[in-house]
């Protein structure tokens, strides 16, 4: 497909023609695709974006590329199916066929309007399907956008057995809502019954990430996939027979946002026959992606944790009273289920777990949410994205004023989310205003071979963890739900008083104060315990019993030094410096 850009004046441009050249990728794609060098947008402070963003983003793509072509390879290696029986089943191959187009669409960067973001560029094996580069998980939090550099909001997250979170409801006995999938449950689910599946269709057309301007662009765009045939053979030879318009390709290649699109959610003009079989189409995608996500390539149950249940694998001593810790003194399991009772607790100091396994497969979460009183991340790009790019679309208008409600905004409708399909549920939103989806615990630690941990001195891979990216290892993430509310202080990141070290001795304020879960913040572990559930956690990583797959697609360096109790102190920003900066940008 050869793209038709349209003609503009570029407002502001703030990089040479080699930087642009960089960032967008000189490789063809699969379809034999150009892309046409876009104006950066960088209204950011000095330190927000890092240096080596635009080599990091080739990178990825790089590797991006290369499992991709892999696919194809699986893909044209698996039989054909015999149609038989009423409904008719694809029998013999029809779940590897389906399961290996969401693997072929998740790898597809022509997807995307430049042709530079595939879904998985921001979710990759070796990161636990989680953000792909050390550098951006260190400053800027969400990943740039299709459109350079627009951001979103919050880290991206894992995908690892998301499929097993059920449609969002409302539990009236408990008070609170569980299933649902993204940060702040807005993938409900309630059309397609697999909130993981219905997830998969809101990255492709969110300005600040792939940027489609229409669903009907990532349909235009499978028909024009080298893997076409295989989405006919799944859903029907009729699957692409849409009259599309002479402008579609002029459109499919703009940015969702642009100003020419008066905000119109349908530039592509289609009759009303048309967009009904492209709707359809673009279900298939979900259930498509949701089968990928589901599959033993994304979600397999091959830890050490697996193995220990089984009897195959003995916990090693400090494993062993981490998993101790994590259902006991920690209370880590009473909202990342084990399928195991959970003793002693806050409520039941003196109690003892006598519970044996239950669920030989727990996915260690309550697929619920909670608010956890994460300080506000300056780091945080969006909070800068207040001017508008060279397409008229600003990202965030509120600028730093904006507050990540997560679910509470998801409730009402709210700016940064989607909409409610459910009004009885807007009522509980000011009780749920902070609160963000329960992940599961399972390959929070995985990393590449070549660096074989999360936590520093390493050699190690940096990841970000919770929402919003504040907490940059395992052993803070433990810290934090430790001594929160022993050293709580009311001032923002990078303020913290002389004699204090953030992250060790001093949380900043939370950003959403009300509704916090007071089930942790001053658990009295040690030094020691709270290292000993760090290894615990290490033991949720698959690729034990069967190596996990594409694990070893990671190219780019291990990082290593410092401690992992202060790891990416040297990145904080303090918040009040990075408003005044801002002032003068």
């Amino acid at each position: 497909m050869t793209r038709v850009r349209l003609t503009r004046i570029s407002v502001v441009v703030f990089c040479v023609v080699a930087l642009c050249m960089s960032v967008t990728g000189g490789k063809a794609s699969a379809q034999n695709a150009t892309s046409s060098p876009e104006p950066i947008y960088n209204p950011y402070p000095p330190g927000i974006l890092p240096s080596d963003l635009p080599s990091e983003l080739a990178r990825v793509l790089r590797e991006v590329d290369s499992v991709e072509a892999e696919a194809i390879t699986q893909w044209h290696a698996i039989p054909p199916p015999v149609v038989t029986g009423n409904p008719p089943i694809l029998q013999n191959t029809g779940v590897p066929l389906v399961e290996i187009l969401g693997k072929l669409m998740n790898y597809d960067r022509t997807i995307s309007p430049n042709e530079n973001r595939a879904c998985a560029s921001c979710h990759m094996p070796y990161a636990g399907f989680s953000g792909p580069i050390p550098s951006v998980n260190l400053t800027m939090i969400a990943y740039p956008a299709s459109a350079p550099y627009r951001a979103g909001k919050r880290t991206a997250q894992r995908y690892t057995y998301s499929s097993y979170f059920p449609p969002l409801q409302y539990n009236a006995t408990q008070g609170l809502f569980f299933g649902g999938n993204f940060w702040d449950s807005r993938a409900t689910g309630y059309l397609t019954r697999a909130p993981d599946g219905e997830q998969s269709q809101f990255p492709p057309v969110d300005p600040n990430e792939m940027a489609n301007p229409d669903t009907a662009c990532v349909t235009y765009k499978l028909s024009l996939a080298p893997y076409r045939s295989l989405f006919e053979e799944i859903y029907g030879a009729g699957s692409f027979a849409i009259t599309w318009p002479a402008n579609v390709a002029s459109i499919c290649a703009t940015p969702g946002g642009a100003a020419e699109f008066g905000g119109s959610a349908t530039p592509v003009d289609l009759s009303p026959g048309d967009r009904t079989v492209s709707d359809n189409d673009y279900l298939h995608w979900a259930q498509s992606m949701s089968a990928f996500e589901h599959s033993l390539s994304v979600s397999p149950f091959t830890s050490k944790f697996d193995a220990f249940l089984a009897g195959k694998y003995k916990l090693t001593a400090n494993e062993s009273a981490g998993y101790d810790l994590f259902k006991g003194k920690g209370n880590c399991n009473s909202c990342h289920l084990d399928g195991r009772s959970t003793a002693p607790a806050p409520t039941a100091p003196t109690a003892v777990d006598t519970g044996v396994a239950a669920d030989v497969t727990p996915v260690f979460t309550c697929f619920g949410s909670a608010n956890l009183g994460l300080p506000k991340n300056p780091r945080d790009s969006f909070y800068y994205e207040t001017s508008p790019d060279f397409l008229g679309f600003t990202p965030n208008p509120a600028g730093f004023t904006y507050t990540d409600l997560g679910l509470g905004t998801f409730l009402r409708s709210g700016y940064g989310s989607s909409g409610n399909p459910n009004s009885s549920w807007t009522q509980f939103a000011p009780t749920s205003d902070g609160q963000m989806q329960t992940s599961t615990v399972r390959d929070v630690a995985m990393v590449p071979p070549q660096c074989p941990t999360t936590e520093a001195p390493g050699p190690y891979f940096q990841k970000e963890f919770f929402h919003n990216g504040y907490i940059k290892s395992l052993k803070q993430l433990v810290h934090f739900y430790n001594t929160r509310d022993v050293y709580r202080m009311e001032v923002e990141s990078g303020e913290c008083p002389a004699g204090t070290v953030e992250k060790v001795n001093c949380w900043p304020a939370a950003e959403v104060p009300q509704n916090q879960d007071m089930t942790v913040g001053n658990l009295g572990l040690t030094d020691l315990e709270e290292n000993q559930i760090v290894k615990f956690m290490e033991t949720l990583t698959d690729g034990f019993t069967a190596p996990f797959p594409d694990i070893n697609t990671y190219t780019g360096t291990c990082m290593s030094g410092g401690n992992a109790s202060t790891q990416g102190n040297s990145t904080i920003i303090s918040a009040v410096k990075l408003r005044e900066l801002m002032k003068q940008h």
